[in-house]
C-alpha cells in the first residue's frame, strides 16, 4: 500500500514514519487480541474526541480498511474494530485495566438498574420482616387465653 496517498495535503500532523509505526501497532494489537479470550480482553472507557485522537482514527481508517476487506466473519470484524480502538487508545498512551471484565463489573450496570435492583432487595426484605412479624402477632393471638 502506498503510504503517501494517505497522508493528505491538509493533514501535515501525521508522516510517513508515524503512519508505519500505527500499522505495526495495529497488526501487533490484532495479532495478541486474537489469541485473547473475548472474557479477557480489558475493558475499553470511551476515546475522548481529542484533536489527536482524531488524527489518529482519520490516519488508522484506511489501514484498517485494508484489515476489514479480509475478514471472514462478524467475530472476525468485531476483533478488527476492537484490535483499532485499542491502538488508538496505546498510541494514545492511555493506562487501561489489563486484568479484563473481571473488575468493575459493579460499574458496568448502569446506575439507574442499580437503583431499581437495590430498592427492589429493599422491599423484599420489608416484606420479608411483615411477614415475620405478621406471623408471630397470629402466634400470640393463637396461644393468648380468651
Amino acid at each position: 500500500m502506498d503510504l503517501s496517498v494517505l497522508v493528505g495535503s491538509d493533514d501535515n500532523r501525521i508522516d510517513t514514519h508515524e503512519l508505519e509505526q500505527m500499522r505495526s501497532k495495529l497488526e501487533e494489537v490484532i495479532v495478541v487480541i486474537r489469541c485473547t479470550a473475548l472474557e479477557n480482553r480489558p475493558r475499553l472507557p470511551r476515546i475522548p474526541l481529542s484533536k489527536c485522537n482524531r488524527d489518529v482514527m482519520k490516519a488508522l481508517n484506511p489501514l484498517l480498511a485494508t484489515h476489514l476487506e479480509t475478514t471472514r466473519d462478524f467475530c472476525d470484524t468485531d476483533l478488527m474494530l476492537f484490535g483499532a480502538a485499542l491502538t488508538v487508545w496505546r498510541i494514545g498512551g492511555a493506562k487501561l485495566s489489563t486484568s479484563g471484565r473481571a473488575t468493575g463489573q459493579r460499574s458496568a450496570i448502569p446506575a439507574w438498574r442499580r437503583k431499581i435492583e437495590d430498592r427492589i432487595a429493599n422491599a423484599r426484605a420489608l416484606i420479608g420482616r411483615l411477614i415475620s412479624s405478621g406471623r408471630a402477632i397470629i402466634g400470640r393471638e393463637l396461644c393468648a387465653p380468651s
